[in-house]
């Protein structure tokens, strides 16, 4: 759903001609919109993150790849913006696990029944 808001928002924007801020929401829409992965809640952890990991790979690390942020000469070059890529995408889910798996719920109010 958030995918496609972004997107909505981008095609406004390039409506009126803003082409810059168009990109950058649909690119924050490509790395937001897989998070909803983890809203599923029929499926544990571990299958919420693979699915989410799959989506990322074919957007977020092809937006890396096509941005034209990273020189990409050569096979090693690929290399170093996919080890980017995973690095980032790593400790940030150890960070968000760790927020939202370990330290929120030990800090919820939990509702007393009278």
């Amino acid at each position: 759903m958030t995918l496609i808001v972004m997107a909505t928002i981008g095609v406004a924007l390039l409506l009126q001609e803003d082409a810059a801020n168009a990109r950058s929401t649909f690119a924050l829409g490509m790395i937001v919109g897989p998070s909803a992965a983890y809203q599923v809640k029929a499926w544990n952890l571990k299958t919420q993150s693979v699915i989410h990991f799959g989506i990322m790979l074919v957007t977020v690390l092809l937006a890396m790849y096509l941005s034209g942020w990273f020189a990409l000469g050569n096979a090693m070059d690929y290399l170093q913006v996919l080890g980017i890529f995973l690095m980032v995408g790593a400790a940030l889910w150890l960070l968000f696990y760790l927020i939202f798996g370990e330290l929120q719920p030990r800090f919820s109010f939990k509702q007393v029944s009278s």
